[in-house]
């Protein structure tokens, strides 16, 4: 439990914030928050968690601490104020005082642009699944002959991108036209973001023989922080715009996401010292189909409501069905070495 310290801490501040903002009912509401962010972002959990243990400890630490405050000051409070800024033509400070003194128009000048954040998020979670599924170096395949085919489609160059520049293409169809263009712009941000984020390591190549050195960089450095955190902001961006359906309290929104945010980072690193994904083989497959699912339901929910329950489901589903393959895998193994 001891990974959980500071998670509980964090969440009786929170508590103890929302009581002498919003009294027992801000409590009750933080809480709910808090327990639908960590249902939300389970998935999230098990893809840090991957990514996470091939960092060194620097950038472990760096992600445990300044990226906390990056997730939750950052992704949940200052960018849906930037969002509304930028939209509005309203300057920060007059859409932070707008978002404490009438949440209601700010809420509505964030959900205006719901649309626009869905295709952005929606892209970038999209690539981040098709570039786990379409890999030809990938030898460890969950759904067997299928997974292994797709993996094959790597071969293409760009295939993952075009993919999703075809899918941000037809889901902008779904908008009124007058949508259309800035959705669209949103979308390809999504993906230019992907391609920068993970081409930073080409800035660490000086020939054949830096290629270790790409490859440590991507995994242990400032490019593996950064994927982590764009992940982040794109998992936060629903929980965000699902909140306003539960309270306009930004206030209370901030701290109750606040809680679950820590919860995450403290099952990210339970499951890193645990060796969780090196024990439970097909768990990093199954956050991954739950990205992909996401991903479609964010750019779904461009046109239609898609109630969070059932997005929260979706992905503990997967990531049940995984962890169950995992367990079945474990133990026909271990009947085919007994049988030895």
């Amino acid at each position: 439990m001891k990974d959980f310290r500071g998670s509980f801490a964090i969440t009786a501040l929170c508590l103890g914030a929302a009581f002498l903002w919003g009294g027992w009912t801000g409590v009750v509401i933080a809480a709910i928050l808090g327990v639908l962010e960590v249902s939300l972002s389970f998935d999230n959990a098990v893809v840090n968690a991957a990514k996470l243990k091939t960092m060194n400890a620097f950038w472990q630490k760096m992600f445990l601490t300044i990226g906390i405050l990056i997730a939750v000051f950052g992704m949940r409070l200052f960018f849906p104020i930037e969002i509304v800024s930028v939209a509005t033509g309203m300057g920060f400070i007059e859409v932070a005082q707008m978002a404490i003194k009438n949440p209601v128009e700010y809420s509505q000048h964030l959900l205006a642009s719901h649309a626009q954040i869905s295709l952005f998020g929606g892209a970038f979670l999209l690539l981040v699944f098709l570039s786990f599924v379409i890999d030809e170096e990938k030898e460890l395949h969950w759904l067997g002959k299928t997974e292994e085919r797709l993996a094959k489609l790597g071969k293409l160059d760009m295939i993952t991108v075009v993919i999703t520049l075809i899918t941000v293409l037809l889901t902008q169809q779904l908008l009124p036209a007058e949508e259309r263009l800035s959705a669209l712009i949103a979308g390809i941000g999504g993906i230019v973001l992907f391609i920068i984020v993970n081409s930073l390591g080409g800035l660490f190549q000086t020939g054949e023989e830096g290629k270790s050195a790409v490859a440590t960089a991507k995994n242990a450095g400032l490019m593996g922080f950064l994927y982590l955190e764009v992940l982040d902001a794109s998992f936060s961006f629903d929980g965000v715009i699902g909140a306003f359906a539960i309270t306009l309290d930004v206030v209370i929104i901030m701290l109750g996401l606040a809680i679950g945010a820590m919860f995450v980072r403290s099952l990210t690193v339970f499951l890193v010292k645990k060796g969780t994904l090196d024990e439970y083989i097909f768990l990093e497959h199954g956050a991954h189909y739950a990205i992909g699912a996401l991903a479609f339901i964010m750019l779904l929910g461009t046109k239609y409501h898609i109630p969070e329950v059932v997005t929260g489901l979706i992905g503990v589903g997967f990531i049940a069905i995984s962890l169950w393959s995992s367990i079945l895998h474990k133990r026909q193994q271990y009947l085919a070495i007994k049988k030895i």
